[in-house]
């Protein structure tokens, strides 16, 4: 069992363990680049994405459930903005950290790079869009970007 982050037609498909460290590298990188609504929105999506929380092999998202906004300049900021993110995770950003050396996850980070830089973002939101509410609440102790008011903490402090 595993988890799927699509983007249309390309998939990378994760094992649970893949999954986690995955998310918590994005975690930390977001955590230092949201500032603006789209973004901390992403940050409140990337913190449903907790195993722990959500169920192992339940979570995972596609991009084109995502609203990128209504304009093409909008739409590039936002994709602008998660390969920033994508990249400073690649660049190891606070993986000293994690308590572990994630063998893997500079390939997936990889593979996921190349799927948005392949995306087109829909230029219409989809029904039902899949963005929550923006993230404005933290973790204090690991200072990200935590599920509240959904849980309290974030994908370290359920660990």
């Amino acid at each position: 069992m595993g988890n799927v982050f699509r983007a249309g037609a390309d998939n990378l498909y994760l094992s649970n363990g893949g999954t986690e460290v995955f998310v918590e590298v994005l975690t930390l990188a977001v955590a230092e680049l949201a500032a603006e609504p789209w973004e901390l929105r992403f940050g409140a999506l990337l913190a449903a994405q907790d195993q722990r929380v959500m169920g192992r092999g339940a979570v995972g998202f596609d991009l084109t459930e995502l609203d990128w906004g209504a304009t093409a300049a909008e739409r590039a900021a936002a994709r602008g903005f998660l390969l920033r993110v994508i990249d400073l995770a690649a660049g190891r950003h606070r993986w000293d950290e994690l308590g572990y050396d994630p063998p893997y996850v500079s390939d997936h980070l990889l593979r996921f790079r190349r799927m948005v830089e392949a995306f087109e973002p829909p230029a219409t939101a989809p029904p039902g869009e899949a963005l929550p509410a923006p993230a404005v609440a933290s973790c204090a102790a690991h200072r990200v970007l935590s599920g509240l008011p959904l849980w309290e903490g974030c994908v370290f402090c359920h660990r």
